[in-house]
């Protein structure tokens, strides 16, 4: 089976080598392969988490079309955009807590210039 880092590692890398202002972008952010399970019995769903600064995320979402695109050619149901700047400032948020690499990796995207 494929690791979910691989799968985001290969996204990234598609999307610069055919989209490079694209690619260019996502330099920016965080790629995440992220699981889902729905339905009865219960089905894997794989999308993709693009975590973006407040700066760049209108940016990126202008983008999707081609970035939905390529995770569909990669067997990826979505891709999703998400705000970090905005996790991190969440009050009600524990993920420093449970998760205090990827809260790091959220931190870098949102505090670095484009």
């Amino acid at each position: 089976m494929i690791s979910d880092e691989y799968l985001a590692r290969e996204f990234t890398t598609v999307v610069s080598r055919v989209y490079p202002k694209t690619g260019e972008l996502l330099r920016h952010c965080y790629v995440k392969v992220i699981n889902s399970y729905w339905g009865k019995p219960p089905r894997r769903l794989q999308y993709v988490g693009i975590y973006c600064s407040e700066r760049m995320i209108k940016a990126v979402q202008t983008q999707k079309d081609v970035l939905t695109e390529v995770a569909k050619d990669m067997g990826l149901v979505e891709v999703v955009c998400l705000n970090a700047t905005r996790l991190l400032r969440d009050p009600m948020s524990k993920l420093k807590r449970t998760a205090p690499r990827f809260w790091l990796e959220l931190y870098w995207v949102a505090t670095q210039d484009p």
